[in-house]
């Protein structure tokens, strides 16, 4: 991998993702460019459908990403995210599927329908979050990385899921809603009806059922994470932050911006889980 192709990649992941950059920092050295290359594809994605408000421009710029990793349009200059990702999926001949699938539910950031169920949610935090982790491992340990598929998918629900619970003001503004049908119906409400927030009390009860999922998966996770070798563990250290986010979020007040982590904070919790686990 090119090395300024590698330095814009950490700068990215250092400026948009805190969390993961941080969790880098505890990964082999000669592991960290490819890590902050998954890192930096991540949260260009995720900025790009933060940053649109017409689902075609998005569905453009997620197509150039496909274009990318398919081997269509794509000159190889002056694009060092891209570079830098290409680079890693060859060195670890890390598995296109799960970059395809990572899109396709990428997709769905663009437009305003809700999850049917907490299946469909769940379906969705896999083929992202825990996505992200799973190929982490097999940059990590690609002998072990197989070991690491349950801690994955329940990790990568728990942080997925908190974070869309951190996004609720972003959503909202966007006539979004990231509560599942079902959760919305368990609290007698509808997608508009939450939006609308007019009965912080109800609201607070489906923001919380959203918070006890994410719970219940980070316990699965914790218990699954805690027997993988220790190779694997800079692949599963950004989870360890799920617990304090979800504690920053009111759940009666789910539509004001939740406080941020301090990196102190963040750097003692993970420092505490890279020496003795979840």
């Amino acid at each position: 991998m090119d090395s300024a192709d590698a330095d814009i990649c950490r700068e990215h992941v250092a400026q948009s993702d805190r969390d993961r950059y941080l969790s880098v920092l505890y990964a082999p050295e000669e592991r960290r460019p490819h890590l902050f290359a998954l890192y930096a594809f991540n949260a260009e994605v995720a900025e790009i459908t933060a940053r649109v408000r017409e689902a075609l421009p998005g569905e453009i710029r997620l197509q150039w990403w496909r274009d990318v990793l398919t081997g269509g349009d794509y000159s190889g200059e002056g694009v060092p995210l891209a570079n830098a990702l290409l680079a890693t999926i060859n060195e670890f001949k890390l598995p296109h599927s799960a970059f395809e699938a990572y899109l396709d539910a990428r997709i769905g950031d663009l437009y305003a329908d809700p999850f049917q169920d907490r299946t469909e949610l769940e379906a969705y935090c896999g083929q992202t979050a825990s996505a992200m982790i799973q190929l982490a491992s097999l940059v990590l340990d690609p002998a072990a990385a197989r070991l690491a598929a349950e801690a994955a998918g329940h990790g990568g629900c728990a942080m997925g899921i908190a974070g869309l619970i951190r996004l609720m003001p972003l959503h909202r503004a966007r006539g979004k809603c990231s509560v599942p049908l079902d959760l919305l119906k368990a609290a007698g409400l509808t997608p508009e009806s939450f939006l609308a927030g007019d009965n912080p009390v109800v609201v607070a009860s489906a923001v919380d059922m959203m918070a006890a999922l994410a719970r219940e998966h980070y316990g699965k996770f914790a218990a699954a994470a805690s027997v993988l070798p220790a190779s694997l563990r800079p692949a599963m250290l950004s989870v360890a932050l799920t617990p304090a986010h979800l504690g920053k979020v009111k759940a009666e007040k789910p539509f004001d911006e939740a406080r941020p982590l301090s990196d102190l904070r963040r750097q003692w919790i993970l420092m505490r889980s890279a020496a003795r686990g979840w």
